[in-house]
């Protein structure tokens, strides 16, 4: 029986073991988005929280009920969304001064419309739900819209991407489909080096 080539098998079973390893990373990166999810799901039913001075370094408060207060709208960003009914249209956002030793402020979804111009709300309370913000952390989506908006729709916990099992799978599908086509073309050299040694 002919001895496997060192140096090439080494190689390919070094390539073979980091996939399966990030195969398995990805399968405990899958188990903690499950769990964050499942904290998301039971931060919806806890009590409300004052908006924080500071927004959290972690995901903590996201998807718990909050209240804060806009002293006043600084700016206005539109972004696409939808309400309560699943229609498309603009979801429009307040960049609020809530007082000058409160940190960055507040960032208010204050309701939607199928125009992306800026409402008129001039600030007040808000009872709202804390979400992601792409721009800002953490945002508060308020529960009353402002005149004339329709409420938004906040995200939902189980809208929370987790690819990792699908990536899993790829990784080991990588280091299966690595392996078969090394001893395959180890095979496929041996049963030409006969041919080889009679030309």
């Amino acid at each position: 029986m002919k001895r496997w080539p060192l140096i090439p098998t080494l190689v390919v079973a070094a390539a073979v073991l980091t996939m399966i390893g990030l195969g398995i990373w990805q399968l405990r990166r899958s188990e903690w988005k499950q769990a964050l999810i499942a904290r998301f799901e039971s931060n919806r039913s806890q009590p409300p929280v004052a908006w924080p001075v500071v927004p959290p370094a972690d995901d903590s408060l996201l998807y718990r009920r909050a209240k804060g207060f806009c002293l006043q709208p600084v700016a206005w960003r539109a972004i696409a969304g939808r309400n309560l009914a699943d229609e498309p249209g603009w979801s429009h956002i307040a960049s609020c001064r809530t007082g000058g030793a409160e940190g960055p402020g507040m960032e208010v979804d204050i309701g939607w419309s199928r125009s992306g111009e800026a409402p008129a709300w001039r600030g007040g309370e808000v009872n709202g739900i804390i979400v992601p913000d792409s721009t800002h952390r953490i945002r508060l989506v308020a529960q009353a819209p402002a005149a004339g908006l329709q409420a938004s729709r906040p995200p939902s916990p189980s809208e929370t991407p987790n690819n990792h099992l699908a990536y899993a799978l790829q990784w080991f599908f990588f280091a299966a489909t690595a392996a078969v086509i090394y001893v395959l073309a180890l095979r496929r050299r041996r049963e030409e080096e006969p041919k080889a040694s009679k030309a």
